[in-house]
Formats: C-alpha cells, structure tokens, sequence
C-alpha cells in the first residue's frame, strides 16, 4: 500500500512543476471530478440479460472468453457492479440495455416492455447514487434475423418500431424518476454478408422507421443513434452507417453516438468530434478498443483515448459529450475489466485537463510550430502520475494497484464460486 504522505508529497511537487507551464492541477482535479462515466451493463454478464429465453448471442456480434464467474442474476450483476465502482473515483452512471430488465420470471416479449419493468433498477441507482442510461435491444431475439428496423417485412419492422418507441417512454420515465435525461441509444445491426441489389431501398425503410420512432417528444430524454462499420456475418453492407446517421443527426437534431470500435481502424475518432459539434446538439460516446476489428477490448490508455480526450477538452466541450463505455470480455475477471476501462479512461481526461492549452495555442497564434510541437511532446512526461494517485486519495478509492489484490479476493469469495 502507498503511504499518504508519499502522495501528497509526489502531489506538491506535481503541482508546482505544472505551475510553471501554466495548468492550474487543482482545477484540472475539479474538472475530472465533474466527469460522470456511463458504466455498461453487458460488461459483468457477457451480454446475456434477463429475458428468461435462453438462446446465444446475435446480431453480428459476440463475446470471446469464458472466464467464471458471470452474473447470472440481476442481484449479482448489481452486487458485481457496485464492487467495480467502490474502485472507481467519482460519481458515474448505468447504462442499461432493455434485456435487462427486472422481469421477475415473466414472460415479456420487447415489444411489450414498460417502465414497471425497470422501476427496481430506478430505486437501484437512486440508493447507490447513480443515475441510469438505456439501450434498445435488437439482436439475439427470434425476429432479429439480418434486418430489424430496415425490414421490408412489414410484420417484423413493426415489432422492432414498437420496441424502439417503448424504450423511449421507458427512458423518459427514467429520466423524469432521477431528475436527470436519461441517454437512450439506438444501435442496429442490420446489414448482409454481400452487398445487395439496392443499398438506398433498406436505407429509405430504416429512415421511415425512424421517423415514426421519433414522432413522440420526450423531455426526460435524449436520442442518441450509433452507427457501426460491420458485424459478423453482415461485413458487406451496413444498413445505418456513419453517413446514414451523420446525415440523418444532422438533419433531424439527433444525437450522434461515437462508437470507437464502429471505424476502420486508422480512422481518427478524435477528428470527428469537432466537426459533429458544429452541426448536431450533443455527442455520445461508446469508448471501446478495437483490434483488427470491432473485439470490444477492455479499455487501456493508449493513444487513440488520449486523443479522443484531449480533443474534446481542447473544444471545451465536457458539457456537451455524453461518455459511455462499451466493451465486454470474458477472458478476464469481469470487475477487473471494468475497472481497468474506467480508471484508464478517466487518466485520458486527466492528462487532456493536464495539457498546457493557452501556452500551446499562444505559440500557434504567433506562428512557433517547433515550440508547440516541443512542449507537447515535454507534456507528456510530465508528473501526471502523481496528480492521478491524488485523485484517488482524495475520493477514497485505491491508489495504484491496490485494488488488485482485492479483486481477487472478491473473485475468491464470490465470483469463482458461480457455476
């Protein structure tokens, strides 16, 4: 266990060695404190949820790994949840997908979800200070098949519309329940393995569907529609690409979900943001990693994050992206997994906080490219570090890799001894 006093000295001197270049650490600290993450439900249970259907995952996407231990019930996931954010600085979100709802044994179909479905989980997050995001659920479902909300099947288009629609009102009273609008992302995964004889018919199917979709104003909500670049079994053609609903946010004031995984890999997501928050009200991220393609690998601190966090910072722009994580693996213990993505995602908007902003733009203004490139560059060995470990002290959470040694002992305890 680090010792306090060693902290707080590392901090001083943190504090004083930022002072030189301009960034105020204690200001940077508040900043960071603001940041609420939105935690993801399908993290601790591999995406199975509680629809009491049984059946394996679809949809163009999957999970790798059978590390023991899931949550197999809505009372372990909760437990699982809570453990991860005991480890965790700051106050964060839940963000849910409508399988998961507190169905009690029965039998609900997605076109027939409510609220009442979700009301545990309301009372949930408000004892244990979080608030809820939601999800609609397209895939592993009998009528999923390649195409949801783009079918031309009128019967199976209608169910998926009735479902979407009732995860908005769903939303809204979640929303209105926590004083607080509660994030509602749309993500489908239609598509097909070869490119098809029209890719203008499914997308004119999926902007009626929309349409009707959205024809219900809701105050306790926001929209959010997430594109994807393929899925498994569909890699030809995806139905709501990013310029389907870059065009369709766009024209119809929606939010734009970012997926970091939904890009081809030498896409920069960063680079988008600034150009989204010209044209559409919000931002929603999904910060997964992705190698070779969209894997959902747990969150680490590697490059594409930094970028990402600095460039929203750089746009002053915390009040208006919405940050979501999205990833599940199963190779790993599954709270360890949510707890490396959220503390690495956190040290990328400390080390954005960090960044000497108005000395770097001083020196592009006057034209002195070789002194920003330097100082960027001498910015990143700054003691940030220490400021992080600070952070941490002073929100009651463990410093370093303590947290380690007590994630195995939960695994030991609980976790290992599900089957």
């Amino acid at each position: 266990m680090i010792k306090e006093n060693l902290i707080q000295q590392a901090f001083e001197v943190a504090t004083e060695r930022y002072a030189v270049i301009g960034v105020d650490v204690h200001k940077a600290l508040e900043s960071l404190g603001k940041i609420s993450l939105s935690l993801h439900c399908w993290q601790a249970d591999d995406v199975v949820g509680f629809e009491n259907r049984g059946g394996s995952l679809t949809g163009g996407i999957q999970v790798t790994g059978d590390y023991p231990g899931r949550a197999r019930t809505i009372d372990e996931l909760r437990m699982d949840l809570l453990k991860a954010k005991s480890y965790i600085a700051g106050k964060h979100r839940f963000s849910l997908h409508a399988i998961y709802g507190d169905f009690q044994g029965e039998k609900v179909d997605r076109d027939e979800i409510e609220p009442r479905h979700f009301e545990s989980w309301i009372q949930w997050a408000r004892t244990n200070g979080l608030k809820l995001d939601f999800n609609s659920t397209s895939f592993s479902h009998l009528k999923s098949g390649n195409l949801t909300l783009a079918n031309p099947d009128d019967t199976i288009r209608d169910f998926w519309i009735e479902h979407t629609k009732r995860c908005r009102w769903i939303s809204d009273e979640i929303g209105k329940a926590q004083e607080d609008p509660c994030m509602m992302n749309l993500w489908i995964h239609d598509g097909s393995k070869e490119v098809p004889a029209s890719r203008l018919r499914y997308r004119q199917i999926l902007e009626r569907s929309l349409d009707e979709i959205f024809s219900t104003e809701y105050r306790w909500m926001k929209d959010c529609i997430e594109a994807k670049l393929f899925g498994i079994g569909l890699e030809s053609y995806t139905v709501g690409s990013y310029d389907f609903y870059l065009g369709y946010g766009v024209s119809r004031k929606k939010i734009v979900t970012l997926d970091t995984g939904h890009f081809h890999l030498t896409e920069s997501v960063a680079d988008k943001v600034s150009a989204l928050l010209l044209f559409t009200p919000e931002i929603m991220l999904h910060v997964s990693r992705p190698i070779r393609w969209d894997s959902d690998h747990v969150v680490i601190l590697n490059d594409d994050v930094l970028d990402l966090a600095r460039e929203i910072v750089r746009c002053d722009a915390l009040d208006r992206v919405h940050i979501g994580l999205d990833y599940f693996d199963a190779t790993i213990n599954r709270i360890g997994a949510y707890v490396i993505g959220s503390r690495a995602t956190q040290k990328a908007f400390l080390l954005a906080l960090l960044e000497p902003t108005a000395l770097l733009r001083q020196y592009e203004e006057e034209g002195r490219y070789f002194e920003r490139l330097a100082l960027q560059e001498e910015a990143k060995s700054l003691p940030w570090g220490a400021v992080w470990d600070m952070y941490c002290l002073q929100n009651g959470v463990p410093v370093g890799e303590d947290y380690i040694a007590e994630i195995e002992k939960y695994e030991s305890d609980i976790t290992s001894r599900r089957k």
